[in-house]
């Protein structure tokens, strides 16, 4: 994935601004589809926050376009806070493709501040090499696309020499092995990765593909379980089994429907096991795809009513 670049006025207006609970949904889980989204939660009796924020809205203008900053008061939105378990602040929580990815609390220096966004843009794909870099993944993730799994795997194990750690080269080899149908190896190539690559969102789709695949070899029949879930409704575990029998033979938005009913009777069931098995369909299928966009709208409506 290219790395986004500023330079628009018009784009790079909205760079820094103020949100709140009613517009969170929009301003930062849509809005970090397509760039991170760094979310500073303060307020103004906090000493430590009126030292950070002039300090991350610097580091985050000087990104030129790279990232958005979104403010939030924590007074003013109560119930979000307590939905996000914020206990102190400052705190900075980083979005991306509708997750949170990276973050920190109190007040930190300026290269501090500075190493942190330079590592949430390289992490969510915004990796240096040129033009010539940019290509190889686009042609490999072409090959991949079209079943050309060999082609994906040379190409994709050519950038690895160049650049061991990049993100979108790992995801897409470990693709590789699993549409081979070697789940193990492409297990192996993921437990192997740096802390700081491991909640890069390329990678973090592959293991939630990984995991569902997994899942997948044991579903069971989904007329049983449709009987099941139609005598009780509210029958979490025959829900949330429906809807990965009926992901593993490729039906998705009806996996999505159970999912999200399940969360709409009862949130915290089985600690939140629902909304979990739901973020992972998202990261499989791609943050872009219709029926994750579809799904997360409604999620968020339900989490956010």
């Amino acid at each position: 994935m290219d790395q986004i670049i500023g330079g628009d006025p018009a784009a790079d207006a909205d760079l820094v601004k103020d949100s709140d609970q009613r517009r969170f949904a929009k301003d930062v889980l849509e809005a970090s589809r397509t760039r991170p989204v760094i979310v500073d939660f303060w307020a103004p009796w906090c000493g430590p926050c009126k030292t950070l924020g002039p300090i991350i809205e610097k580091a985050v203008k000087s990104a030129k376009g790279a990232v958005q900053l979104i403010k939030i008061n924590i007074d003013e939105n109560q119930m979000l806070a307590q939905q996000l378990r914020i206990q102190s602040i400052p705190a900075v929580y980083a979005f991306f493709q509708g997750r949170p990815v990276d973050g920190f609390v109190g007040a930190l220096p300026e290269s501090q501040i500075k190493q942190f966004i330079d590592r949430l843009v390289q992490a969510t794909g915004g990796t240096p090499g040129g033009d010539q870099l940019a290509e190889l993944l686009e042609h490999a993730k072409a090959a991949l696309e079209e079943g050309d799994v060999s082609l994906a795997a040379r190409v994709y194990g050519e950038i690895l020499q160049q650049e061991p750690e990049n993100p979108a080269a790992i995801a897409g080899m470990a693709k590789c092995y699993l549409q081979s149908g070697d789940g193990d190896r492409a297990k192996a190539l993921l437990a192997k990765l740096p802390p700081a690559l491991a909640n890069n969102a390329e990678i973090a789709a592959v293991r939630s593909a990984i995991e569902l695949a997994e899942q997948a070899e044991q579903a069971g029949p989904v007329g049983e379980l449709e009987a099941k879930v139609a005598a009780d409704p509210k029958d979490h575990q025959a829900r949330l089994d429906l809807a990965t029998a009926l992901y593993a033979e490729g039906n998705r938005e009806a996996a999505v429907d159970h999912l999200l009913q399940s969360i709409k009777i009862d949130r915290k069931w089985n600690d939140e096991a629902a909304r979990k098995q739901l973020l992972k369909y998202f990261e499989a299928l791609g943050f872009n795809d219709p029926i994750s966009v579809d799904g997360r709208k409604r999620l968020s409506s339900i989490l956010f009513a």
